[in-house]
């Protein structure tokens, strides 16, 4: 039977648990740690680094490489076999570090449960660590305490509890030993405290129902733990890649070397080679590995990994802090954004924006808790109204900071536009001394305090809900006179309430009372105005939106906060779409209907993962927002888990990325920069594939028309490794194209090498090879010469082909070719690399002789068709598939 605490009196509660108000005993405690385990959460099995390391080698392309070096070392090719061996083991280190640092949620909310607990045992508080708490303990509460264990409440004293790291919303909780009826949301559960939760103001006692993984906390911990890692589309997409080359490699070479054999004559006798003939058989396995090592772009992982750790850079100076590599590119494809609404959407900082005293209507300005800000108009009460706002109010603010030190924003909101007017806390408590206090309470709805005005008079000062200060009232002041209060004035009053709530304004009515005694009935008070408040959207949000709209991705917002609120807030945003309550959700078929709602209201964690799950499900890669434990599941379930930097440690830990500056707009950002890096990546694998496709082909070729290998296996090495790497890595950071926010998201299921990659890799690959085949056919009477020119001819066409690769779609004339000068850079780098080969005593190494000014000009001349013939293929796939997109 599941017990759920609150919907019993506390002293049932304690019947249950076999405990009483002395706390229990040292042996029964003992006991029930043998019962229930110690009070902590399940640490997860550490990484094993070894293994990691080794996981590293198990991707197809890595294992592709690999083969490569096993083969290279058979065949005696030891240079080609180590270079190989050591970009593999760059890239794995790279893979490795990143991997190690990754998961760490369950460490984060380990470091969440309190040390130390105060605990009453045997009628004495003790000091434990709070392993020891077990259910039945008695546990003592003051302010700044962190909870350790779940607990019901036995005893309160003015007790407020910040529970936004479960429920996600930072007003304080005021607490009540009373048995509720109904509260299946944590928010609702007045009466219960919950571990990792603090306690901000007051006193109590709780005794303790749930500890470890029984907990709220422990329980969210453990859906952490069962959601498993995911996959982002980039992997899936270089899998992809990976198998294709793979099956490739593999068809190829075994075709070559077979029919290689054949044309020879050795097929029928291997088993009874001469020398003569074995010497033939090692040639051809060279030139069959020769091909096996055209086939693979080994720098592919190394490029696209450090593409991805340099953009870290520019991620950081657009405030987001890049956690995972892979969620770079994820955050390209991202179609539905759903974020929180306080403090993402908006400041999570309340601002008095209306003001309503001597029936008058006053607009304040100003944003958040800057004190910048003035009055649209000044009557006589305003100094009064503000002036009760500042006194009767328990929050702390730091003025020179501007910033809350604890309490609550509604408060904070009030010392804020008291402040406005030139009122200070410390200066208006130095001449108004506060002697009594009746705090709020969900049930009164209001907060009085009661100061001393002169010897013979005090003065109460009273706020709270508009509906309930009002028929406090019987008089009201104006322009300094007070006078009664008829019902008619009360309903416009009342009227004027529903007005601003219904614009997504906080309303507190203000009162007071001149008294001869600090506990004088708080009746018939005089009525001085209203204060409305609101937190505020962030400035750059609409326009963010805006820009989502025109990339065709979804913004989705998720708040607990109230229907009413939720949608204004949305309104003012440019969020549209139909909003649902998180008490109808349970009664939704979400999987067929999310699609309906953009706004979700009053949500528990639950929902939220509900709602992300369902997303997911009808395909939409989601990035979403958090920042307390109570997102953790959904930030690591979500493809792109983003915490903001004021959150909790668990939620940055279960994320892919941290915001900074705790804004969408940098969310917004993010996607823009995500989308253009995966576009760069395209363009780098799309200059790498169409390269060594027309490797693969001239060797290809050559061999099966019976020609000798056309160029050395060193040489495809020194291409492919040296040459194709730095203007690969280059093209990685081209700047982005104009309208790449007006593109709608690419499918999660799109293929990397799609028909339009395709036609251009194949197609610059057949130009290449036709043109190098001619070159090699007329000089094969000099070998080394005709090598040397397949291998330049190569170098430089590729470096023409750079051009064509920066963009997909657009001519090579409509681009500028001066925007990246790191390409530039690389160019001319590559170029003086093949001439420090052609021109030194490294040529003898790489088999070269030197070139005629006549064969670099031939060279040249030919590599403008490269690019003719990408311009070419460019307008092929324009027709074909870009009216399509």
């Amino acid at each position: 039977m599941v017990f759920l605490f609150y919907d019993e009196d506390y002293k049932s509660v304690m019947s249950k648990l076999k405990t009483g108000i002395s706390g229990l005993t040292e042996s029964e405690v003992e006991k029930r740690l043998k019962e229930y385990g110690y009070n902590k959460i399940r640490k997860e099995e550490g990484i094993n680094p070894f293994l990691l390391f080794l996981k590293q080698f198990s991707s197809p392309l890595v294992m592709l490489l690999v083969f490569a070096v096993v083969v290279a070392f058979f065949a005696d090719e030891i240079v080609d076999g180590i270079v190989i061996l050591i970009i593999l083991l760059l890239n794995s280190i790279l893979g490795f570090t990143q991997e190690f640092k990754a998961e760490k949620s369950i460490q984060a909310l380990k470091k969440l449960s309190t040390p130390k607990a105060l605990v009453l045992r045997e009628g004495k508080v003790k000091e434990v660590n709070s392993e020891f708490l077990v259910p039945g303990d008695i546990i003592v509460l003051e302010t700044g305490m962190t909870v350790s264990a779940d607990a019901r409440l036995i005893e309160v004293v003015n007790l407020e509890t910040q529970e936004a790291i479960l429920t996600g919303e930072s007003t304080p909780v005021r607490k009540t030993t009373k048995k509720l009826d109904y509260a299946s949301l944590i928010s609702e559960q007045k009466n219960m405290v919950f571990s990792g939760t603090n306690v901000i103001n007051g006193r109590g006692k709780a005794v303790v129902v749930r500890t470890g993984e029984n907990t709220e906390l422990g329980r969210i911990a453990k859906r952490v733990r069962e959601i498993g890692n995911k996959e982002t589309p980039l992997q899936l997409k270089l899998r992809e890649v990976g198998n294709f080359l793979t099956i490739s490699v593999i068809i190829i070479t075994i075709i070559v070397f077979i029919t290689s054999l054949a044309r020879a004559g050795l097929l029928s006798r291997l088993f009874e080679l001469t020398v003569t003939q074995e010497r033939e058989f090692t040639e051809l396995l060279i030139a069959a590995i020769a091909l096996a090592v055209a086939a693979i772009p080994e720098g592919l992982p190394a490029v696209v990994t450090t593409t991805l750790a340099l953009s870290v850079r520019k991620f950081v100076k657009k405030n987001v802090l890049i956690r995972k590599l892979s969620s770079v590119e994820t955050l390209g494809c991202t179609s539905v954004i759903c974020s929180d609404k306080t403090g993402t959407i908006t400041c999570n900082e309340m601002t008095v924006k209306k003001i309503f005293v001597d029936n008058t209507i006053i607009s304040v300005s100003g944003e958040g808790y800057s004190l910048k800000g003035s009055f649209s108009k000044r009557t006589k009460d305003l100094g009064l109204l503000l002036k009760i706002g500042v006194l009767c109010n328990n929050t702390f603010f730091d003025y020179s900071k501007s910033e809350v030190v604890s309490g609550s924003p509604t408060e904070a909101a009030l010392l804020v536009s008291g402040a406005k007017y030139g009122f200070t806390r410390g200066e208006l408590e130095s001449k108004f001394k506060r002697i009594y206090e009746i705090p709020f309470s969900s049930k009164r709805k209001f907060m009085a305090t009661v100061h001393k005005l002169n010897s013979r008079e005090n003065i109460v000062f009273v706020k709270g809900a508009p509906d309930i200060i009002i028929e406090k009232c019987n008089r009201i002041i104006v322009n300094g006179k007070v006078k009664k209060l008829d019902q008619k004035t009360k309903n416009k009053i009342l009227e004027l309430n529903r007005k601003f709530s219904s614009s997504a304004l906080r309303v507190l009515g203000f009162a007071f009372k001149k008294i001869h005694n600090k506990k004088s009935s708080l009746e018939k008070l005089v009525f001085v105005g209203l204060q409305a408040m609101i937190d505020p959207p962030r400035s750059d949000v609409k326009e963010s939106i805006e820009k989502c709209k025109a990339a065709s991705i979804r913004v989705v917002m998720i708040t607990g906060d109230h229907k009413e609120t939720a949608l204004a807030i949305a309104k003012k945003v440019g969020i549209s779409g139909m909003v649902i309550n998180g008490s109808e959700l349970d009664g939704v078929d979400l999987k067929q209907n999310v699609e309906k709602f953009s706004i979700y209201a009053r949500v528990s964690p639950e929902h939220k993962f509900r709602i992300l799950k369902a997303l997911k499900d009808k395909n939409y890669i989601v990035a979403m927002t958090g920042d307390g434990v109570n997102d953790a599941p959904a930030l690591k379930e979500a493809d792109i888990g983003i915490a903001v930097g004021s959150g909790s440690d668990v939620a940055k830990e279960a994320s892919d990325m941290i915001l900074l500056d705790n804004s969408f707009s940098s969310i917004v950002k993010a996607v823009e920069e995500g989308r253009i890096i995966y576009s760069n990546i395209k363009k780098f694998i799309r200059f790498l594939l169409s390269s060594n496709f027309a490797e693969v082909l001239i060797i290809f070729l050559a061999l099966l028309f019976g020609m000798p290998l056309p160029i050395a296996a060193v040489q495809i090495l020194w291409i492919n490794l040296l040459t194709d790497g730095l203007p690969a890595l280059a093209l990685g950071f081209e700047p982005k194209e104009p309208g790449i926010m007006r593109r709608k998201p690419r499918d999660k299921n799109e293929k990397i090498l799609n028909a339009p990659e395709l036609v251009f890799i194949i197609g610059i690959a057949i130009t290449m090879t036709v043109i190098i085949l001619l070159f090699f056919k007329e000089t094969l009477q000099n070998l080394e010469y005709a090598r040397t020119l397949v291998f330049t001819s190569l170098v430089v066409f590729e470096m023409m082909n750079v051009f064509n690769c920066k963009s997909e779609f657009r001519s090579v004339f409509r681009t500028n070719p001066f925007n990246n000068p790191l390409l530039l850079f690389s160019i001319l780098f590559s170029i003086l690399l093949q001439l420090i080969v052609l021109y030194t005593p490294l040529s003898s190494f790489f088999k070269t002789v030197p070139l005629s000014l006549e064969d670099w000009t031939r060279i040249i001349l030919a590599g403008f068709i490269i690019i003719f013939s990408g311009e070419i293929l460019k307008m092929i796939n324009n027709e074909l598939f870009l009216k399509h997109k």
